[in-house]
């Protein structure tokens, strides 16, 4: 495992971070849930991002137990904070001061710690002032609750205004945590420029677009059995963009650019989107321990530029790249 320094703070983190999206608590069994974790560390995997949100704060407790018994002091362990959890009501959602600090609460018991490495505001929200939401952060940084503070899915311009207050109250904002694969670039436009600035990476989810990337899906052909596309429960909503025959095609033509570097096609697109600079890490999840195994072994690649090339050509042309789609609810969701 290789391991990269988090924004412009003295944090490392493996550049592999064991996520558990849409299957702690819903998709995987606990048991599976925990070998997977296991799988992770054994892999050197220590980085492991989770949310209040993910299946209703089950995905937390799920982590919590799996992690139980590690020395805490080798783990960098992130979850994050403003989707709709517990019965939802009207002060269960958003980045106000309320729900901030009863969340962090909330999510320290779940994961059975004293605090985390990085709290991250889950999206923007529009109806609270953005000073009473950092001011929230800040004290649960004081509180010793969370070392650090990050984003998901804020636009360069909220970036750029969150990091302004974070560095006035004394507190790191250090990384983003954006959707970023070889289909989906909207982040180089505007946020990471932004970010590479302002000495924040980073920490991208769906580095293999939901599976896509693997090459599983083909053109014409029925959808595997088993597979995300056909998860009623979530999977098959995040992954229907990219279930066109012109993507798939496409996604056909790195199949041998990977077979000529010896990787699988996950592992290429891994490696894809470590190849940025301003990338710390990027997020896999498993339902199996064998994907962790696998997809670790992107971590060190280095993809030269003629490899990079060779992806554009084949796929350049079918990215998403319009930093306008980096969007946030205008009202909080319940």
């Amino acid at each position: 495992m290789e391991f990269r320094y988090l924004g412009n703070s003295g944090l490392k983190i493996s550049e592999i971070t064991y996520g558990n999206w849409l299957t702690h608590g819903s998709q995987v069994e606990n048991e599976i849930a925990t070998r997977c974790v296991h799988a992770a560390l054994d892999a050197g995997i220590s980085t492991f991002d989770t949310a209040d949100t993910y299946a209703n704060t089950k995905a937390e407790e799920v982590l919590g137990e799996a992690l139980a018994g590690q020395r805490r002091e080798s783990l960098e362990i992130f979850t994050k904070v403003y989707w709709p959890t517990g019965p939802k009501g009207h002060n269960d959602s958003g980045l106000s001061r309320k729900h901030i600090l009863e969340s962090i609460d909330g999510s320290l018991r779940r994961l059975k710690t004293d605090y985390v490495d990085l709290y991250q505001a889950h999206r923007f929200d529009y109806e609270t002032p953005l000073e009473e939401t950092m001011q929230a952060f800040a004290d649960v940084v004081r509180a010793g609750k969370a070392l650090y503070i990050g984003v998901s899915e804020w636009t360069a311009d909220e970036i750029r205004a969150g990091h302004a207050l974070a560095k006035e109250l004394g507190v790191q904002l250090i990384s983003s945590q954006p959707q970023y694969n070889i289909l989906w670039r909207v982040i180089e436009p505007e946020v990471i420029p932004a970010c590479a600035e302002l000495g924040v990476s980073q920490i991208v989810w769906s580095p293999i677009a939901q599976g896509v990337l693997t090459g599983k899906y083909k053109p014409g052909q029925p959808l595997p059995e088993g597979s995300r596309a056909t998860d009623q429960k979530g999977g098959a909503n995040t992954i229907k963009r990219y279930l066109n025959d012109d993507i798939l095609t496409g996604v056909q033509k790195l199949e041998p650019i990977a077979a000529e570097l010896g990787l699988t096609m996950a592992q290429l697109a891994i490696a894809w989107v470590l190849a940025n600079d301003n990338v710390a890490s990027a997020l896999v999840g498993a339902s199996r321990p064998e994907q962790i195994e696998s997809n670790v072994k992107a971590a060190g690649v280095k993809l030269d530029e003629q490899v990079l090339r060779a992806i554009d050509e084949a796929v350049g042309h079918l990215a998403v790249t319009d930093p306008g789609l980096t969007v946030s609810p205008e009202t909080r969701p319940s």
